[in-house]
């Protein structure tokens, strides 16, 4: 395989901790949406065993944690659009419950617009700074968090959700596998 060869998602085989990091990062989403993608809402809302989580609900909260990290956390700013039109109601499940009521096409288009502004907002804080420089984010006795942290705390989210999004995707129509194949690109949401 060449440089040319390689998939978008892939990381860097050695590369700055920045590369790594933000590398890891597209890799697992690239993983969780190959896991999501292309499903009819009856195939976002399968749920496997006793657990209430569904892809649909995955991809709205992952949207959420997305924003989160890179407005509220990295800033200090609310999350805005598209969530201050979408009636949040307290729930801390809320972005699970509700994703039952949005179609297919709000869901992928919700999920791949919040990756898209945290790449520009991850962006844009790097431009000022590097992944050692502290954001709004503190603990309770006032030490800011690094974005570094911010970082990492967004690959373990991705990590954790994509192993649930494996298992479910499976059970939806067998889905398997590490890595989307080579080639795969996302349906538009």
């Amino acid at each position: 395989m060449t440089e040319n060869d390689t998939p978008f998602w892939e990381p860097p085989l050695a590369g700055t901790e920045l590369e790594q990091l933000t590398g890891a990062l597209d890799r697992l989403r690239a993983t969780f949406r190959w896991k999501a993608d292309g499903l009819d809402a009856a195939g976002l809302n399968t749920r496997i065993a006793a657990s209430s989580l569904t892809l649909g609900g995955l991809l709205k909260h992952l949207a959420a944690c997305e924003d989160y990290k890179f407005t509220t956390r990295l800033a200090g700013e609310p999350m805005g659009q598209p969530w201050d039109a979408f009636g949040w109601d307290g729930n801390d499940d809320w972005e699970f419950s509700s994703a039952a009521d949005d179609t297919p096409e709000q869901l992928y288009a919700l999920w791949d617009g919040a990756v898209r502004r945290s790449r520009d907002r991850l962006a844009a804080a790097l431009a000022d700074g590097d992944l050692g420089q502290l954001v709004y984010a503190s603990d309770d006795a006032g030490r800011h968090a690094s974005l570094r942290r911010l970082v990492c705390d967004l690959i373990e989210e991705y990590g954790r959700h994509t192993g649930h999004a494996d298992l479910i995707r499976e059970a939806v129509d067998g889905r398997v596998g590490e890595d989307p194949p080579a080639g795969w690109q996302p349906h538009p949401g």
